[in-house]
């Protein structure tokens, strides 16, 4: 099996949670539909896959982590619906396909965010009360995930960027802390949370976040050279956005071959995590931290 069949059968068993997890639940059914949309509209489902990965790494029961783990794409997936919104980054299209508020309406699509927001923290209790993970874990990954997801974490970082927009001559520093808060801050408490959930010691869970927080800057990183030279129907959003609304990124600062081994740099960096651990999990890992920056390659 290659590395992309892989991936993509981790993301079918997350899809197959997804499907079921907004159903029975008196959810209106416009509301429904608005979320489902975007929720099961594809993709790599990578921060799912982290969490479970880092989970079976270290001696976790996928089931058992399951709910938790869909509680990261349900974030995920809101802060995409959010995003897109035209008071923010107006996108019209993601995941080649009309963005919810043009599916719908912006109303709708402020509260599907909302709603997929809130049922994420359902689904965390989940992971205790159903399938029966020890409390006083799923209570310090819903800790680690709230942070990373709120005001000094993803929503922060949102903030900071468009605070950014159309500013010239921002220090690379200032981008790094906000794409930290944005994008890394989730894919780091991925990992982490899967480290917690199985348990694992403090050495174990500091390792999952160092290869979080590296791999979340490649990403970063990659997607933004990708803005650059990849194509809208690759993509799935317009290629070139990011120029046209005057974002700061990687390669507006320092050019696409810099950024290019910049991202090579931090993979490197977070593959030194793995080197202790052993088996198909470890296998997988490293592969995908590889896949992040083989993107551009």
């Amino acid at each position: 099996m290659t590395f992309k069949d892989d991936l993509g059968r981790r993301a079918a068993e997350v899809e197959g949670y997804l499907v079921a997890c907004l159903r029975d639940k008196g959810i209106p059914d416009r509301l429904l539909k608005s979320m489902e949309y975007s929720l099961l509209a594809g993709g790599k489902r990578l921060r799912p896959v982290l969490v479970l990965s880092w989970n079976g790494l270290l001696g976790g029961e996928a089931a058992k982590a399951m709910p938790f783990a869909a509680s990261l794409e349900c974030i995920h997936t809101y802060s995409l619906i959010h995003d897109d919104l035209p008071a923010m980054d107006d996108d019209d299209l993601r995941r080649g396909r009309p963005s919810n508020h043009k599916q719908f309406d912006e109303a709708t699509a402020i509260l599907a965010g909302d709603g997929l927001l809130t049922e994420a923290f359902g689904l965390m209790a989940a992971a205790s009360l159903v399938e029966g993970l020890p409390a006083d874990r799923v209570l310090r990954a819903v800790s680690v995930l709230a942070r990373a997801a709120g005001a000094g974490g993803m929503v922060g970082g949102q903030t900071v960027d468009m605070e950014l927009t159309g500013r010239t001559g921002v220090p690379l520093g200032e981008l790094k802390k906000m794409h930290a808060m944005k994008t890394g801050a989730l894919l780091t408490a991925s990992c982490e949370c899967g480290a917690i959930l199985a348990g694992a010691g403090e050495t174990d869970i500091d390792n999952a976040r160092e290869f979080g927080r590296k791999i979340g800057v490649a990403f970063q990183i990659v997607d933004d050279v990708l803005d650059v030279v990849g194509d809208t129907a690759t993509l799935g959003k317009p290629a070139g956005s990011d120029e046209a609304m005057g974002k700061t990124t990687y390669p507006a600062l320092i050019g696409l071959d810099r950024s290019k081994t910049l991202a090579r740099e931090y993979v490197d960096e977070a593959l030194t995590h793995l080197s202790g651990y052993f088996g198909s999990e470890q296998e997988f890992l490293w592969q995908l931290a590889r896949y992040i920056v083989d993107r551009v390659y």
